[in-house]
């Protein structure tokens, strides 16, 4: 009989799925692939960045200036400052907007390519471990099927 247990408990041992678990939130915001995206981004994007801020802080001046001399104005030099003025918004607007494009597409690009980076690696250490199925979101998950860590410093390398 105790020979019988032995050969079940053997044939489900073989049988047994092995299952992983990755925490992309973790992944996102440890692994190298990812921080070095935002860093490069961040690079890309900051002398726009100021450009705009400054492009924004000389519309409120020029507003406030505006609205301080608008009483003592004469009514074409009032209408023709109000005008210079939704010129300078209207162009601060479309150069805010073309910025939010570019670094939205700039951000999907260098996200695709680190999220390829690793689909690659989690793909590596499932065959190489032999596991099954890794899932990437769950409602519960125990630390013993946990395998973000491995993806991280897989992907540090």
């Amino acid at each position: 009989m105790l020979a019988g247990f032995c050969l079940v408990s053997t044939a489900q041992a073989q049988d047994a799925t092995k299952i992983g678990f990755i925490s992309t939130e973790r992944v996102f915001r440890e692994a190298a692939p990812y921080k070095a995206a935002q860093a490069k981004l961040e690079q890309e994007f900051s002398k726009r960045q100021n450009a705009l801020q400054d492009m924004a802080n000389r519309l409120k001046t020029a507003a406030d200036k505006f609205d301080k001399d608008a009483p003592v104005l004469s009514e074409s030099d009032r209408a023709r400052r109000q005008r210079e003025l939704s010129d300078l918004d209207r162009d601060f607007q479309r150069s805010q907007r073309e910025f939010k494009e570019d670094l939205n597409q700039r951000r999907n690009e260098e996200t695709a390519a680190a999220i390829d980076r690793t689909n690659r690696v989690i793909k590596q250490i499932a065959e190489a471990e032999k596991y099954d199925i890794v899932l990437q979101e769950a409602a519960y998950v125990s630390n013993r099927i946990d395998i973000t860590d491995k993806v991280i410093k897989a992907l540090g390398k």
